[in-house]
């Protein structure tokens, strides 16, 4: 047994962060983008205060990674870039009581509902009477806390002399708790169709695939 569990604790092991997940995300842009812009290069505003964190700045590099994907390039330290970028953005927690109610035939189920059986029969077979949980009431009661997250990302550009060409607002309410596994998605949904109809809201889907994480767990050594 104890040889067994040397080779088990030096096997990998493959850790799933669970199923692909689809974010949808209420975007709408307002823009004045110039028809005959040449000069892309940007340069992030600085963060303030507590706002910056390594997180956010994590966060700049996913806003960066979109724009380059649409011809815009950041400058290094001493050049002087044409735009301004700028970016916001919170995570609300919303937690909602629900009561789970068991009752004595067919467990667990959710809300007030209406009676099991209908004319004594039911999926399990005949039952000699309608069982009503208003009238016979459940066995008991579950609080649960369900928690419903709210988050918006708000991403702005100017030109150097202030002039707004872009600012985009996305928001998302979903169960997901990690906000850096929701953020690639909703930066994603800042740009698509970039620069977009002027004020004309959409809903973007887009899905997240489960990451894959290796750990190696090395075997303790022989006493001795």
């Amino acid at each position: 047994m104890k040889n067994y569990l040397a080779i088990a604790a030096t096997a990998a092991v493959m850790l799933l962060s669970g199923c692909a997940t689809t974010i949808h995300s209420d975007v709408t842009a307002f823009n004045d983008w110039p028809a005959d812009i040449q000069d892309k290069s940007f340069a992030f505003e600085a963060p303030q205060g507590a706002d910056d964190t390594l997180e956010y700045r994590n966060y700049q590099v996913l806003v960066a990674g979109e724009l380059g994907k649409l011809g815009f390039h950041q400058v290094t330290d001493g050049q002087q870039p044409k735009l301004l970028v700028g970016m916001k953005y919170f995570t609300i927690d919303h937690p909602v009581r629900v009561l789970q109610a068991e009752d004595p035939f067919m467990g667990p189920y959710w809300g007030p509902g209406y009676g099991r059986y209908a004319w004594g029969y039911s999926r399990w077979g005949y039952r000699p009477f309608f069982y009503d949980p208003y009238r016979f009431g459940p066995s008991y009661l579950e609080e649960r806390i369900k928690h419903q997250y709210q988050r918006q990302l708000r991403v702005t550009i100017n030109n150097v002399s202030g002039r707004k060409l872009y600012d985009v607002t996305v928001q998302n309410t979903s169960g997901v708790q990690a906000t850096p596994h929701v953020m690639p998605a909703l930066v994603q949904s800042a740009f698509t169709g970039f620069p977009g109809q002027n004020g004309v809201p959409r809903t973007i889907d887009i899905t997240i695939e489960p990451k894959t994480e290796t750990v190696e767990v090395k075997a303790p050594p022989k006493a001795g």
